[in-house]
């Protein structure tokens, strides 16, 4: 593995342990075993490190999100709903890098042309529904699924009472299908 992907890995390692606050370039070089330097010689900047770990995480998302071709494209839209959820839940660290817009932008990678897929997904899906407004349906759906994430992730989910998210993904969904 070469020096840059070593970086990058140490990255991930990292934010999944630690989360974004864990995440300096010291901290990496150090886990990588080299000198707080030299992450420079291939990463600029910070911010173009941590876009390159924040395109390992798009990666596995837009994997999870891949419709599978089996169902409708409600059911479709339920199991990729269903796996940003888990992709959230399973990776904290990285679902916090990959939406911080605010610190990647910028940063090389190109990640807004990573992540533009991933919502390309939905509108896909909708698409067959509802073309007329399928990219608004998607962005609506999107934002829900965000918030659930976001939700959860802070433990106010729990001040409700919710801990089965089944029914409220199914009714989410259903609700920008309808």
């Amino acid at each position: 593995m070469s020096l840059p992907e070593r970086l990058v890995q140490a990255g991930v390692d990292l934010l999944e342990e630690e989360g974004l606050a864990g995440l300096t370039l010291r901290a990496i070089a150090r886990r990588t075993g080299v000198s707080h330097g030299a992450p420079r010689r291939y990463f600029p900047t910070h911010n173009a490190l941590l876009a390159a770990i924040a395109a390992t995480g798009l990666k596995d998302l837009a994997a999870r999100l891949e419709p599978s071709g089996d169902g409708s494209a409600e059911e479709q839209l339920e199991v990729s709903a269903r796996r940003y959820l888990e992709f959230a839940a399973e990776r904290p660290g990285m679902f916090d890098l990959i939406f911080r817009h605010d610190l990647l932008a910028g940063a090389g990678g190109n990640l807004r042309e990573t992540s533009l897929p991933l919502f390309r997904t939905f509108v896909e899906l909708l698409a067959r529904l509802h073309p007329a407004d399928a990219e608004l349906r998607a962005t609506a759906l999107w934002t829900n699924l965000h918030g659930i994430a976001t939700l959860r992730a802070t433990n106010a989910l729990d001040l409700l009472g919710t801990t089965d998210l089944e029914p409220v993904v199914r009714y989410v969904v259903h609700s920008h299908v309808r």
